[in-house]
């Protein structure tokens, strides 16, 4: 990933476009930059460490992120779209998630609750 010591000044913040702008939820924090900045590649580490959980409040996906490129603004982590054979590793876009709406008008949400957790703990099927 790319070069993660330079981090923005300001926070990411999920903009709706259809209520003129007005905040709805930070999906990226100045805390969740500077933590992945710490953690950073955990290509070799067997069973890494989920940073930041994501979900769709209105259907169906959850995206569980262990690194974070801020010039790409890019994730890597494990996405769960369905709970089946489909979900697997790869690369999620912030961007991408911060332009979907889903049903009544909800987008992609940060799980503010969710506490750092080896992907085994909360993704057990998940082949390490």
């Amino acid at each position: 990933m790319g070069s993660m010591g330079m981090l923005p000044k300001t926070l990411i913040i999920r903009e709706d476009p259809k209520e003129g702008g007005e905040n709805i939820m930070k999906l990226l924090t100045n805390e969740l930059l500077t933590r992945f900045a710490k953690v950073g590649s955990q290509e070799e580490v067997k069973d890494p460490l989920v940073i930041a959980k994501f979900f769709n409040p209105s259907g169906a996906g959850t995206w569980y992120a262990t690194e974070y490129d801020p010039e790409e603004r890019i994730f890597f982590g494990y996405v769960s779209i369905f709970g089946d054979w489909n979900d697997e590793w790869g690369s999620f876009s912030l961007d991408e998630l911060q332009s979907y709406w889903g049903n009544f008008g909800l987008g992609i949400e940060r799980d503010r609750y969710f506490g750092e957790k080896k992907i085994s703990e909360v993704a057990p099927q998940v082949k390490l």
